[in-house]
């Protein structure tokens, strides 16, 4: 397979949808509105972890553009538990693209503790031989959640996704402890909102 040629499409999505996502936080920051969007990133999987993952999933190469949702993926990243809504309500609202599904893993979060709301976006790409369209997951999660998968996907990765049982306690610990943080910052909200604002407030009266 001509790796290359077949990633293409799913490269250009992901540098088009952070553009995108980007230029919505920016927008709200040019409002007195409190942007639900703290940051964007985005990749698109290794060839590696492709081909493991067809190899643990059983998916034959010829099939991967329809059956592995996640071969480009975009993070949107928020302050507060809150602005996923918000943010899911942003999405919602896009014309250019399609939500083909949603899971909700923060109602019901994963054995392992992990917490993130996912959905699979079908976007289009406009390509010299035409449009394509490439599935997408994008991930929304806060600032607590996103630092707990981070550390859990290095330690999968770095046992082979065989975590050791003391470090799997350990980190089921530190999940509750990530969901107790965005509890506790949920209830200070408004008032981090108004620091917030009137920071904002005098770095723009300082230009």
């Amino acid at each position: 397979m001509d790796w290359d040629a077949f990633l293409t499409p799913y490269k250009q999505a992901v540098e088009e949808l952070k553009v995108k996502f980007k230029g919505t936080r920016e927008q709200y920051q040019k409002t007195s509105l409190h942007t639900p969007i703290e940051f964007v990133t985005g990749r698109v999987k290794p060839v590696s972890s492709i081909l493991n993952k067809a190899a643990r999933k059983q998916i034959p190469l010829e099939q991967l553009a329809d059956k592995m949702q996640d071969l480009a993926g975009v993070r949107i990243v928020t302050q507060f538990v809150e602005d996923i809504d918000k943010v899911i309500e942003l999405m919602r609202a896009r014309s250019d693209f399609e939500i083909i599904s949603e899971r909700d893993y923060i109602q019901k979060k994963k054995p392992s503790g992990y917490r993130s709301y996912h959905l699979i976006l079908r976007y289009p790409v406009q390509m010299i031989e035409g449009e394509k369209k490439v599935l997408v997951e994008l991930q929304i999660r806060t600032l607590s959640m996103n630092f707990w998968a981070t550390i859990e996907h290095s330690l999968r990765y770095k046992y082979s996704g065989e975590i050791p049982e003391d470090i799997n306690m350990r980190l089921q610990r530190a999940a509750e402890a990530a969901f107790w943080l965005d509890e506790e910052m949920s209830i200070i909200r408004d008032e981090v909102q108004e620091a917030q604002r009137i920071i904002t407030a005098k770095q723009q009266q300082s230009r």
